[in-house]
């Protein structure tokens, strides 16, 4: 067996993969709403998206459509028992572009105590996203009891 990296070239050791009910509409939905640029689309044989990958600075997003692995939560009716932290340049601004191209707000941009300004929103396929501007060190004392 030849020597190869244990990951491929360009990839990050964790990669979310999330089964979204339409991956072209998604594709669309995460360049638009969260600013993530299309890094590979492979077509099924009906010319749709099958798989899609996603980058934002270091980070990449998998996703492709339902199949018998998994049913998005806006599918299932089931809230997901994940959420994706994701830091940004300025969460205002991208608060504000997510809503207008149709991110559901679950929580406006707030000061944490653990120094990140964070909102919550989902996406379109039900997924939470929690997005974050680091804006203060963290002060272990300043944990609410």
């Amino acid at each position: 067996m030849s020597q190869r990296p244990a990951r491929g070239a360009g990839m990050p050791w964790l990669s979310p993969y999330l089964s979204v009910k339409d991956a072209d509409a998604a594709l669309d939905f995460y360049q638009r709403a969260f600013g993530f640029e299309k890094r590979m689309v492979v077509p099924g044989p009906d010319g749709r998206t099958k798989h899609a990958e996603v980058v934002y600075h270091d980070m990449v997003i998998m996703f492709g459509p339902e199949c018998d692995k998994g049913r998005a939560p806006a599918t299932t009716g089931v809230p997901s028992p994940m959420g994706l932290y994701v830091y940004c340049d300025d969460v205002d601004a991208l608060f504000r572009r997510a809503t207008a191209a149709g991110a559901k707000a679950v929580s406006p941009p707030t000061d944490m105590f653990y120094g990140d300004r964070v909102c919550t929103l989902n996406d379109p396929d039900g997924f939470p996203w929690s997005f974050a501007t680091n804006v203060a060190d963290f002060d272990p004392n300043n944990v609410p009891q």
